[in-house]
């Protein structure tokens, strides 16, 4: 009998490791604030109802010289916002959980071209990501953000 309970709790030890050995490492929790890739600008991910969304919360250059005045949105697609301040836009947009770890897919708007793509954000570190925006999942362009303060 005694053997049996041994055996037992053996059993029951070693598959509670073997399910902590193959479950996903998390790299980090995505919300806070990010420094984009070119280091021109920091956007404020949040959770929004499961997703993720974030705003364009700081620019290195905030004002735009030939104006003197806050750079807008000049080249949205959409003429109607083109006046509307840089500062406060969405770029990540609606990423919801891909089922890969720390991957989540949605849309993504580039305030340089004034598009919006489809893309994801990556977690690759505790304090690094990808952003991708891709044009019908063939064409992609990613850059490389850090965790700012």
């Amino acid at each position: 009998m005694r053997i049996l309970r041994i055996t037992a709790v053996a059993s029951v030890a070693a598959m509670a490791l073997a399910s902590i050995s193959i479950a996903p490492a998390r790299a980090s929790d995505p919300l806070g604030i990010w420094l984009t890739g070119d280091k021109k600008g920091k956007v404020h991910v949040v959770n929004c109802g499961g997703a993720l969304c974030g705003k364009l919360v700081w620019l290195a250059e905030p004002i735009d010289p030939e104006t003197n005045k806050p750079k807008t949105d000049n080249k949205n697609a959409d003429a109607n916002k083109r006046s509307r301040p840089l500062l406060g836009i969405s770029i990540v947009l609606d990423m919801k959980p891909s089922g890969t770890p720390d991957k989540w897919e949605g849309r993504v708007y580039n305030s340089r071209d004034g598009q919006t793509y489809s893309g994801s954000f990556t977690m690759t570190g505790p304090n690094s990501a990808e952003l991708k925006g891709c044009v019908a999942t063939i064409f992609c362009k990613s850059e490389s953000w850090t965790r700012s303060n």
